[in-house]
């Protein structure tokens, strides 16, 4: 786990892009009027009594990427295991007009109607999941990519059930769904190489000398989770072992509100 437990690093400033793209949003009508907000850095299962999970900067960082919808009605989700629609009942604690989960894919899986119409600039995708590393015992989200600068009309947001015969509850402003814009054939770009570590002499020194560092500040931490205070702190700060800067560098994304 990389640490970020340092409060007074700022991050090395980033190359500002050439132009500002704009993810349009749409209300519909007819729908539950869900709230949009940049996804929350925490988590609640990282409410850890020393802070543990929230030292590790590539899952906080991630937990930031995109923004979520959340949850506007408290509602229970049980499924009896069949492959049939009618296999998923939901039960709402107070009367829902009109009603944004249903179940008619059958397997388990309940789907959100978000109420929103998304538009991408030409060239870009909408990735769509769930929370990222946000666990709910039970149920599991199922991830999409849409081709949103086209599309006319709306998607759901699916969850697929689990375990048979067991209670799965959504409260109000749980994140229902997680979504980042995603540029058009940018992952088909990429080429991959693959190397042995030799044949990059001073990468090969450098990662040796970090494993070696690792192993000597793992021998001089106390033993109980109570005296698991020190860090390293290589990762947060942008440092490798040698003292070597990365170029560009961020601790947290601050993302933007939706503006009406």
């Amino acid at each position: 786990m990389a640490d970020r437990s340092d409060p007074a690093h700022e991050a090395s400033p980033l190359p500002e892009p050439e132009t500002q793209p704009e993810l349009l949003i749409y209300r519909l009508e007819g729908y539950p009027p869900m709230r949009i907000v940049p996804a929350p850095a925490d988590r609640r299962w990282m409410q850890a009594e020393d802070n543990y999970p929230k030292r590790c900067l590539p899952l906080v960082m991630a937990n930031q990427a995109g923004w979520v919808l959340l949850n506007d009605h408290r509602f229970h989700a049980t499924w009896n295991g069949s492959d049939d629609p009618d296999g998923v009942k939901i039960k709402y604690a107070k009367r829902v007009p009109p009603n944004p989960v249903t179940s008619h894919f059958g397997f388990g899986i309940i789907s959100f109607k978000l109420g929103f119409l998304f538009r991408t600039p030409p060239g870009y995708n909408l990735a769509v999941r769930g929370p990222t590393n946000w666990i709910k015992d039970g149920i599991c989200p199922l991830d999409g990519l849409i081709e949103t600068d086209w599309l006319p009309y709306p998607f759901s947001m699916n969850w697929k059930l689990t375990r048979p015969n067991s209670r799965v509850t959504f409260q109000v402003d749980d994140p229902i769904c997680m979504f980042f814009p995603q540029r058009r054939g940018e992952l088909e770009g990429f080429r991959l190489s693959l190397r042995h570590i030799s044949t990059h002499p001073d990468l090969a020194m450098a990662c040796q000398e970090w494993g070696e560092s690792r192993l000597d500040h793992l021998r001089t931490i106390p033993g109980t989770k109570a005296e698991r205070v020190p860090w390293q702190r290589y990762y947060l700060r942008g440092l490798s072992p040698r003292g070597d800067e990365a170029e560009y560098h961020q601790v947290k994304l601050t993302l933007r509100d939706p503006q009406e």
